[in-house]
């Protein structure tokens, strides 16, 4: 749990383009004021924000994806057309790494399609998704976790990605070409 706190607190700082006070940041961020307050402190001593002004963007991004990272529970499908799927959903989801990063400036091949989604959707989901294709290893990931991942998400061609920051950060945990898109996105941080 610290992990996803100090994550949510990074994610609305590096998201947010007015300065935030602390008790605003707490809401943004779904933590105590307390815990956010000792992370700041954290990250002053760092000389990566003062009070909860971010000092450099790149520099409290790599701090970001040098935390450890979170074990990620997914299922895989092979489903023959998923964008058309996603556009005409109701469900909550959000777009992240290949299919994300095509969306914004188009570099990486989108040859899987990774989807955040809630929990408590994750039986919709995989109805949704073994009605319209096969369970298995394929080119979509559906991956479960805290929707805070959404925030501040984009719409693009109808379909809900992440916010910049955190396509950043799921880019280079993913590795490999994904590092070099990762590092052309962090320009636009």
């Amino acid at each position: 749990m610290r992990g996803q706190k100090q994550e949510k607190i990074i994610r609305v700082l590096l998201n947010e383009k007015k300065l935030l006070s602390k008790n605003e940041l707490s809401k943004k961020a779904e933590c105590s004021r307390q815990w956010v307050i000792l992370f700041l402190r954290q990250l002053e001593k760092k000389n990566l924000v003062r009070e909860t002004k971010v000092i450099d963007p790149k520099k409290l991004m790599n701090y970001w994806i040098g935390l450890p990272k979170a074990k990620t529970r997914f299922k895989e499908y092979m489903i023959k057309d998923p964008q058309k799927i996603l556009k005409n959903t109701k469900l909550e989801y959000t777009l992240t790494t290949y299919q994300a990063e095509n969306l914004m400036q188009h570099y990486l091949f989108p040859s899987r399609i990774d989807i955040y989604v809630k929990d408590e959707d994750q039986q919709k989901w995989h109805q949704l998704l073994t009605k319209n294709g096969l369970y298995g290893k394929g080119n979509v990931r559906l991956i479960v976790s805290d929707m805070h991942i959404s925030y501040n998400k984009r719409r693009i061609n109808k379909l809900n990605i992440v916010s910049l920051p955190q396509l950043i950060l799921d880019l280079y945990k993913e590795g490999g070409p994904c590092v070099e898109a990762a590092e052309m996105l962090m320009k636009k941080l």
